[in-house]
């Protein structure tokens, strides 16, 4: 690896022959019920462990991109983010005998320790985790305990808790424009090399690297909330667990999504009439997901079914056909279909909607300075909107299918798994 030290390129080939450890959301919020100091400690040392191995995962797979795309200069700003993060990670001081002593204790004079449920295979990916490393970690049942007494602890406890959130903070920061930066250097991998394709194996490394980007992104975000929510001594929203929300109430989150396409494509199109948007859901429909995420895939989804409308129809019409959104709730999954009139995608592009880079609009060149989130970026222009929404879907077990109609219009089917134990997928 160029650009840094042999030392800290031993370290870093070190941590990524490590596998990684999945968690489930059902065991995020166990963890995160009632969090006190000591069970904050005993995330943090969780994520002391496991984040360096997934970033060195990542580092070795940017070092080793085909055809000098790791030599594009935006790849090269990623792969910098990363190594940055995982030095300061393993640079950060572990627990003094002293803290892990007392939490010891604490764990076992209040109550019998507990291991977080187990997890079950996540039934959108097939393949078995990309764990290929003879080394054993623990899994997360050993690892990451959930019950420590909310007894007094050593001030030394809280003070380290702190600590460790101020760097998570830093590298959430850091990590924001990932997903425009990494376009970016493909953009430029395609203007160098002459072409407006990228192959499967491009194509399977973006699918590898945003999963595992949205996993650490998760971890880190639920950290950081827990000990916000422990510092205020009560949850604000008690249907709040960190950033997961036990009671998701469905027709409200798409509602919101709605409402904010709405506004985008009037604003985008100058549109005195925008086109309606329907929506049938259970009114009471509820269940246990990260908000933002569903958000962010609904407003994808809605955003290109207005797009397809409108400019079927063109920008100055009188009237537009409904775009109509059901949800419909069963035993394993809440399904969201999208249904629209928008002229539908012909057969043979189908399969290039899940393609990263393949967009009808113009592709915009990034400031360097550029540093906003993926649900900031924007991200129409560079063909991110349906694959990386899929990305979220799989994330948590579920999955977005199109079906369309060339000449009529598309429906989109938004999979969402109500199984909250699905182990989360490891790039």
């Amino acid at each position: 690896m160029s650009g840094i030290s042999r030392e800290l390129a031993s370290k870093i080939a070190h941590f990524a022959r490590f596998p990684q450890t999945g968690v489930s959301l059902r065991q995020m919020v166990e963890f995160g019920q009632n969090p006190s100091q000591g069970t904050l400690l005993r995330g943090a040392q969780f994520l002391h462990d496991e984040l360096p191995i997934r970033l060195a995962h990542r580092v070795v797979e940017l070092d080793s991109l085909p055809e000098n795309l790791n030599q594009m200069p935006s790849v090269l700003r990623v792969k910098r983010m990363y190594i940055d993060s995982f030095n300061e990670l393993i640079n950060f001081p572990k627990a003094s005998e002293r803290i892990r002593e007392a939490v010891k204790e604490a764990t076992v004079q209040g109550t019998r320790e507990r291991h977080l449920p187990g997890n079950q295979h996540n039934p959108a990916f097939q393949e078995s985790p990309r764990n290929s490393s003879s080394h054993w970690i623990p899994s997360i049942q050993h690892r990451y305990h959930y019950e420590v007494k909310p007894t007094e602890l050593p001030v030394e406890v809280s003070e380290y808790n702190r600590s460790f959130v101020q760097t998570l903070e830093k590298i959430k920061r850091r990590h924001d424009p990932v997903v425009t930066t990494l376009a970016q250097g493909v953009v430029e991998y395609k203007q160098r090399m002459k072409t407006q394709k990228i192959d499967n194996h491009v194509q399977h490394f973006l699918d590898r690297f945003y999963l595992s980007r949205i996993g650490i992104r998760m971890l880190i975000g639920q950290q950081i909330e827990l000990n916000q929510h422990q510092q205020q001594k009560q949850r604000q929203n008690n249907d709040y667990v960190g950033v997961i929300c036990t009671h998701t109430r469905v027709k409200e989150v798409v509602q919101e999504a709605i409402d904010n396409a709405r506004f985008i494509c009037g604003d985008y199109y100058m549109l005195v009439n925008v086109p309606v948007i329907e929506l049938h859901c259970p009114r009471e429909l509820e269940f246990m997901y990260v908000p933002s995420h569903l958000h962010h895939m609904v407003f994808e989804l809605l955003k290109n079914s207005l797009r397809a409308v409108v400019e079927l129809c063109g920008d100055e019409a009188d009237h537009y056909p409904t775009i109509k959104v059901v949800v419909a709730e069963g035993n394993e999954d809440i399904t969201i279909k999208v249904s629209d009139e928008g002229g539908g995608i012909p057969r043979s592009a189908m399969e290039k909607v899940w393609t990263y880079m393949y967009t009808t609009a113009q592709t915009p060149m990034l400031d360097p300075e550029f540093d906003k989130s993926d649900f900031k970026a924007p991200l129409a222009g560079f063909g991110y909107g349906l694959p990386l929404s899929r990305l979220y879907a799989r994330y948590f077990g579920g999955d977005l299918k199109l079906i369309s109609m060339e000449g009529y219009g598309t429906d989109a089917y938004l999979h969402l798994s109500r199984l909250s134990d699905n182990e989360e997928p490891l790039a």
